[in-house]
Formats: structure tokens, C-alpha cells, sequence
């Protein structure tokens, strides 16, 4: 499917661009997992904003990009990239690092197979992406087939989403990976 896209579309999309729109995606299907926590409450939102760990030059940054869910591939993919150049050059606004319910940490680009993320307080949860890798895997059939795997870690802040909750937003967030046109429907 990237590869596609990358064919027709005027701005590259990455893995990591179908990874946190997939994220948004699963987060407006499992609403439930879409909050943060205070000591006084959890605040459900109904808009998907969605943070992305940055290890820029000036260090780790996590951009929060808004109504995910709402905004087209290419139209966070721009964003994204642009977040990353202005991480760089130290130009990110407070605001910009504020709100958000999910954080994206993908060090798969590193070569990392797997490992566990921290989540960023009042955020309910963190997921940490691997390296895709081609594997042997049992097909359909019964027969060997290799299939591109990655492994990803959620980490959740269990005052705000217990792990049931988190189950089902992992379990949908795998069923829209492994189906990727649903990224885009």
C-alpha cells in the first residue's frame, strides 16, 4: 500500500506516517482509551490528537498533532515532516508539545526489534514500534510464506484505561495494520 501511495502521492508517505494514522484510527473505534487522567477526573475527547516522539538534534521531542483522525495521509505526513525540521532548529512552541491522549515511539529506523516506551504524563498510553523485518510465518495454507513483521509494545496508564481497554485498542489497531486500506476509509 506505501508503495503505492508513494507513487501517486505528492509527498512521501513513511511507515511510521501509516503507523500514527492508524493509531488515530484505532483510537476513534476504541473511544475508551482516547483520554487522559487528573486526579480530579478522566476526560474522554472525542477529537484524535495524537503525540509523535521526534529525536531531533536538540533531543527527544514529542509534537502533538491534531484531529489525526480527520487529517488525510499526506496532510500528516506534511505535518510530520515539518515538526522534524522545526524540532531541529529548536523552533517547536509549547503548545505544540500540550494535549494528546496516545504517543507514537518508533525506533524501528534504529534497527530496534522491540522494547518498552514510557508514557507521557497526562497521556493514557505509549506505543512502541519495532523494526519490520521479513520472518517465516505459517501461511493460510499451512505452508511456510515470509510476511513482514513488526513488533509493537503498548504501554498504558492503567488510572485512566484498564488493560481490557487496552486489549481492544491494540487487538483493532493490529486488524487495521494488517488491513491498511482501512488507514484510508
Amino acid at each position: 500500500l506505501r508503495k503505492q501511495l508513494n507513487e501517486a502521492a505528492a509527498v512521501k508517505i513513511s511507515v511510521n506516517d501509516l503507523i500514527v494514522k492508524a493509531a488515530a484510527r484505532a483510537l476513534v473505534d476504541v473511544p475508551e482509551l482516547n483520554v487522559t487522567w487528573t486526579e480530579e477526573a478522566t476526560i474522554t475527547y472525542d477529537q484524535v490528537d495524537v503525540a509523535v516522539a521526534v529525536a531531533s538534534e536538540k533531543g527527544l521531542v514529542t509534537p502533538v498533532f491534531r484531529n489525526v483522525a480527520a487529517t488525510s495521509l499526506t496532510g500528516l505526513a506534511s505535518a510530520i515532516k515539518d515538526a522534524v525540521v522545526r524540532a531541529n532548529e529548536g523552533r517547536l512552541q509549547q503548545n505544540e508539545h500540550e494535549g494528546g491522549t496516545l504517543t507514537i515511539s518508533n525506533l524501528g529506523m534504529f534497527g530496534v526489534d522491540e522494547f518498552s516506551a514510557i508514557i507521557n504524563p497526562p497521556h493514557a498510553a505509549i506505543l512502541a514500534v519495532g523494526a519490520a523485518k521479513p520472518q517465516i510465518v505459517v501461511g493460510e495454507d499451512g505452508q511456510p510464506a515470509v510476511a513482514t513483521l513488526c513488533t509493537v509494545t503498548l504501554s498504558v496508564d492503567h488510572r485512566a484505561a484498564d488493560g481490557a481497554i487496552a486489549a481492544q485498542w491494540l487487538a483493532r489497531f493490529r486488524e487495521i495494520v494488517e488491513n491498511p486500506l482501512q488507514i484510508l476509509i
